[in-house]
C-alpha cells in the first residue's frame, strides 16, 4: 500500500520536473543509533505558476567510505533516476571537504549551507571565550540531570511522591539516582505551575542542530526561578548556575540573537532565501557592531567581538565587489543567451529578393551574413541592458513580500530576467531540508531496524 502510493506520487512529480527549466539540490549525511549512515538528496524548483517546490530524491542506506567519489555516485545514480541531471544549477551541502570534493567531481557548481557557516562561527567564538564555554558547559550538565528521566510524568506532585522526595533527600540521600530524576523533574513541574510560569521543559544542546546553543541558555534565563527552586535542599553534585553567570549568559545572548534570527529565516523552506543572504549578512554585522558597543558586560563584548572578526573572515566573499561583477557579467551572458528575438525580419523586403537574385551575390554573401548576425547580436545585447536598467530603476519589493509573487506579475514586463529568476531562486541558502528530513526518515529507520537488508528509505515527495 505504502510502496504503491510511493511510486504514484513519484510518478506525478517526475513529470512535474520534466517541465521545469532549472532545479538546485540539497544533500546531507546522517547516522542512525545503529550506527548506519545515511545519504539524502531533496530537490528544489519554481514550477509553471511560479511557486516553490521541493520533493525528496531519496534517503539511500550508505555503508562505503564517505570519499567524494562514492558520494557523487549516488548523487548521480539518483539525479538520474529522477531525469534531472542536466537541469542541476547548484548542490548545496554543509562545509565538509568531501562535500566539497563531490561537488568537484560532479562538475556542479556548489554552495555552502549558510546556516552551517553561521552555526560554525558561533561554536567557535564559543571556543574562543573560555569563560563562556564554561558556562555552556555547566549549562549542559545542568539541563541534563533534569532531562535524564523519559520515565517519570510532569504533572503535580502526589501524597506518595512527597513521601518518595522525603525519603530520597532526607533518610537515603544517596538512593538509586533514577529516583532523584523522576522526582527533580516533577518537583520543577510543580514549582512552575505555583509561579504561574508554562510548563516548559529544558532544552539541551545538540551538536548537529541550529541554534541549540542559543535556545538551552535562553530557556534556562527564562526558568531561572523554577530551576533554582527546584534545586533547592537536593544533595547532589547538580552545577546551579550563579548570579553572574546568569548575568553574563543574558549579556551573551543578546549578541547572539542575530544569528539565531538569521538561522530561523533562514531555515524557512516555504520561501525562496537564497536572495535574502547577502542582505541578511550586512545586517548580521550592523547589529552585532551595534550590540557589541552598547553592550556593558565585558564577557558579551568580548564575544562580540570574536563574532565580528569570524564573520568577516568567513563571508566577505559573499560582499565583494568583485563578486558583483562577476554575477553582473553572467546575468547579462543568461539573457542574451535565453532571448529568443527574431533574428530576420518576418517577410523579405522587395529590395532584399532583388539582392539575392543579383549576379555576383555570392561573393558578399558571407559579409552580408556577418553583418546581419552582428545587427542581431547588438539589437539582443541592446535589448537585454534595457530591460536590466529599468529593473534596476524600479523600487525595491518590501522585505516581507515573496519575490516569486512579484515575477509571476512581471514576467511578461521582463521576460528575459524572469527565466534566470526561476533558475536562481530555487536555489535554497541551506541544506537543513536535508536535516529535517532525517527526522522522519529515523522514524522509518527505526521500524525496519530489525530487517537484515538494508534498503532505501522511501518518504512519499511532496
Amino acid at each position: 500500500m505504502v510502496k504503491a502510493k510511493y511510486e504514484e506520487e513519484k510518478q506525478k512529480v517526475k513529470l512535474q520536473l520534466q517541465n521545469v527549466s532549472a532545479v538546485s539540490v540539497t544533500s546531507d549525511m546522517w547516522t542512525s543509533i545503529n550506527m548506519d549512515a545515511y545519504l539524502a538528496l531533496s530537490c528544489h524548483y519554481i514550477d509553471e505558476n511560479t511557486c516553490l517546490k521541493s520533493t525528496v530524491l531519496g534517503v539511500v542506506y550508505f555503508p562505503e567510505k564517505h570519499t567524494a567519489g562514492n558520494l557523487a555516485s549516488v548523487k548521480t545514480s539518483l539525479m538520474e533516476e529522477w531525469g534531472i541531471t542536466s537541469k542541476v544549477t547548484y548542490l548545496v551541502t554543509d562545509g565538509a571537504a568531501n562535500m566539497i570534493a563531490c561537488g568537484k567531481a560532479l562538475r556542479l557548481r556548489h554552495a555552502i549551507c549558510v546556516a552551517h557557516t553561521l552555526n560554525l562561527i558561533v561554536k567557535k567564538s564559543l571556543d574562543l571565550t573560555p569563560v563562556l564555554s564554561a558556562i555552556c558547559t555547566k549549562a549542559r550538565r545542568l539541563v541534563g540531570y533534569f532531562r535524564s528521566s523519559t520515565t517519570a510524568k510532569v504533572g503535580s506532585l502526589t501524597l506518595f511522591s512527597y513521601l518518595l522526595m522525603y525519603y530520597v533527600f532526607v533518610i537515603a540521600p544517596f538512593f538509586t539516582i533514577t529516583i532523584i530524576f523522576c522526582v527533580l523533574k516533577e518537583k520543577l513541574a510543580l514549582i512552575q505551575e505555583q509561579m504561574g510560569k508554562p510548563k516548559l521543559k529544558l532544552i539541551q544542546e545538540v551538536e548537529t542542530r541550529w541554534n541549540s546553543t542559543f535556545q538551552m541558555l535562553q530557556r534556562l534565563v527564562e526558568q531561572r526561578e523554577p530551576v533554582g527552586a527546584a534545586l533547592g535542599g537536593l544533595v547532589s553534585d547538580i552545577p546551579a548556575l550563579k548570579s553572574e553567570e546568569y548575568t553574563n549568559v543574558t549579556g551573551c545572548l543578546s549578541i547572539l540573537s542575530p544569528f539565531h534570527e538569521a538561522t530561523v529565516e533562514l531555515s524557512e523552506e516555504k520561501r525562496v532565501s537564497g536572495s535574502k543572504v547577502i542582505p541578511l549578512l550586512k545586517m548580521i554585522e550592523k547589529v552585532l557592531q551595534d550590540e557589541t558597543m552598547r553592550s556593558s558586560n565585558p564577557l558579551a563584548r568580548e564575544l562580540g567581538e570574536h563574532l565580528i572578526k569570524l564573520l568577516r573572515e568567513k563571508l566577505h566573499t559573499q560582499q565583494s565587489p568583485a563578486l558583483l561583477r562577476r554575477l553582473t557579467s553572467e546575468c547579462a551572458n543568461g539573457i542574451r543567451e535565453t532571448s529568443h528575438h527574431p533574428q530576420t525580419p518576418p517577410v523579405a523586403s522587395t529590395s532584399t529578393s532583388n539582392v539575392v537574385e543579383r549576379p555576383g551575390n555570392k561573393l558578399w554573401s558571407h559579409l552580408d551574413a556577418t553583418v546581419m548576425a552582428s545587427r542581431t547580436m547588438h539589437n539582443v545585447t541592446a535589448d537585454a541592458i534595457v530591460e536590466v536598467q529599468r529593473y534596476l530603476s524600479e523600487p525595491n519589493i518590501g522585505r516581507t513580500d515573496d519575490p516569486l509573487i512579484y515575477w509571476e506579475r512581471q514576467k511578461c514586463i521582463y521576460p528575459n530576467l524572469y527565466k534566470l529568476a526561476i533558475v536562481y531562486l530555487c536555489t535554497p541558502a541551506k541544506s537543513v531540508p536535508c536535516e529535517r528530513l532525517f527526522s522522519k526518515a529515523g522514524e522509518v529507520i527505526s521500524k525496519k531496524s530489525t530487517q537484515s537488508k538494508h534498503s532505501r528509505t522511501n518518504i512519499v515527495p511532496k
